[in-house]
């Protein structure tokens, strides 16, 4: 057990109580505990399997390659349209986690044989959105907010894509996803501030100032 996701689950505000039993099972089966992009990740040698996300809606247990997990049970979700290899279980109460444990202990344990044997998730390039550079090593760097791109509507991910890409510079691009991500997190657009810049055709960064 890691103190840091000690210190997290203590401090959650929502779905305290499922994250707990979710990190328990998880540890049962052995998994290396850690916190990564500020949620409870667990990995098989040093490779990250699965990791637990607090959302609004719900809570989720997200499988790093859940697209090469059989799903008997049809319970596996892809967190966006264009998600190629992640998917996640959703839950919106204890019951779920409890009665299904064997079963979740079931999918857990086919991913953790999946690292085992090497197992490679074969992407193909989007036809609509050819991410920039920065904005690929930032998912691989924060795979949470990649869940959180790939789950927004078509016409925001473009939003970002066309505000990320028109900068001409290395470093601008990189300032600007950061700047971002957090607004990623939360589910919103570009666009979607309401202190009124945006109306004005300008794209506020959350300050509330013009850029």
């Amino acid at each position: 057990m890691n103190p840091k996701v000690d210190d997290f689950l203590s401090k959650a505000i929502n779905w305290q109580n499922e994250m707990q039993l979710l990190r328990k099972m998880l540890l049962e089966c052995q998994l290396d505990e850690d916190l990564k992009w500020r949620q409870p990740c667990y990995s098989y040698n040093n490779t990250n399997v699965i990791i637990i996300g607090g959302f609004k809606e719900h809570c989720t247990l997200s499988f790093f390659k859940g697209v090469l997990l059989q799903d008997p049970e049809d319970l596996l979700e892809a967190p966006g349209e264009n998600s190629q290899s992640m998917r996640v279980i959703k839950f919106k109460s204890e019951e779920e986690i409890v009665n299904n444990r064997a079963i979740l202990k079931s999918y857990i344990y086919q991913a953790i044989e999946i690292e085992k044997a090497g197992l490679k998730v074969v992407v193909t390039k989007d036809v609509d959105l050819e991410y920039p550079e920065e904005l690929k090593l930032h998912f691989a760097q924060n795979p949470t907010v990649q869940l959180a791109f790939e789950s927004l509507t078509p016409g925001r991910q473009r939003g970002y894509h066309l505000f990320f890409t028109a900068a001409k510079q290395s470093q601008t691009r990189t300032a600007r996803i950061e700047k971002y991500s957090q607004q990623i997190l939360s589910g919103k657009g570009i666009n979607d501030c309401t202190c009124g810049l945006s109306k004005k055709g300008t794209i506020c960064d959350g300050s509330h100032k013009l850029l």
